[in-house]
């Protein structure tokens, strides 16, 4: 757990203190990837006594997309939010759930309309509504052709699910071609599993950072992030800072990355 620095008072001294930080990182090493499990949002809702969860989760929506600027003005090249995991598909209430499928379907689109950012949905289809769907697919086909920061959204995911579907997409492509159980396994590495997970093509993310306090990975990205730096925030999803992510940056900057060496 981070030791919080506060600056005491606000407006000035706070502006003062997040150019310092963003001096600090000048010339410093940042991730080029940075995962973001955004957790807290029920809580925060709760502590307000807010009706329903959902005002968290629309507060946390809006954090998701000044998040994503951060990145974006750094340089950044790749963000992925984990959004809803496939426990949460059998753990959460229908009633929230509907509003979440809503919530995410228009932060999909939002961000699509945004900048030049390439939105792409990472995760399986499996429970979730038709309409999500289809907002997830307009929202990747409109900007597959965008150069700028590329979005990941985690929806439906689950490390042990993307597993499971990679070598199922293996073995299926294998059979398909013929080959024997014996040739597959002379071909099975982890290079060739990597192929066919649903980031492909990407690199893996280089920090996590996950807010509330929880230091948990929750079935996120376990594979991609075998070598990732580890960061976490206390605040709440929605209450989570610039400057909180400035220090994290300036954490990563910091540490010597061994790779498992």
């Amino acid at each position: 757990m981070k030791e919080r620095e506060v600056p005491l008072g606000g407006g000035l001294l706070y502006g003062l203190y997040q150019k310092r930080l963003k001096r600090s990182l000048v010339g410093q090493s940042l991730p080029r990837h940075v995962a973001m499990i955004i957790d807290g949002n029920r809580r925060w809702a709760r502590l307000r006594e807010l009706e329903t969860a959902a005002h968290g989760h629309r507060a946390g929506a809006a954090k998701y997309r000044e998040f994503l600027e951060w990145c974006d003005d750094l340089g950044i090249s790749v963000a992925t939010l984990y959004l809803l995991s496939t426990d949460n598909l059998v753990s959460r209430t229908p009633a929230e759930l509907n509003s979440l499928f809503e919530i995410i379907a228009k932060l999909a689109d939002d961000l699509s309309h945004f900048r030049r950012w390439r939105v792409q949905h990472v995760g399986s289809t499996d429970g979730l509504p038709a309409k999500l769907v289809e907002k997830l697919q307009v929202a990747q086909e409109r900007t597959k052709a965008n150069t700028g920061l590329h979005i990941n959204l985690a929806i439906g995911y689950g490390s042990r699910r993307e597993i499971a579907d990679a070598m199922r997409s293996i073995v299926e492509k294998h059979a398909g071609e013929g080959g024997t159980l014996d040739a597959l396994a002379e071909i099975l590495t982890p290079e060739l599993i990597g192929e066919h997970l649903y980031t492909v093509g990407q690199p893996d993310p280089d920090l996590v950072i996950r807010t509330s306090g929880e230091q948990r990975l929750s079935d996120f990205m376990l594979w991609q992030s075998a070598h990732s730096e580890f960061y976490f925030v206390e605040a709440l999803g929605p209450d989570l800072r610039q400057i909180d992510f400035l220090r994290a940056l300036r954490d990563f900057s910091r540490r010597q990355r061994r790779f498992g060496q």
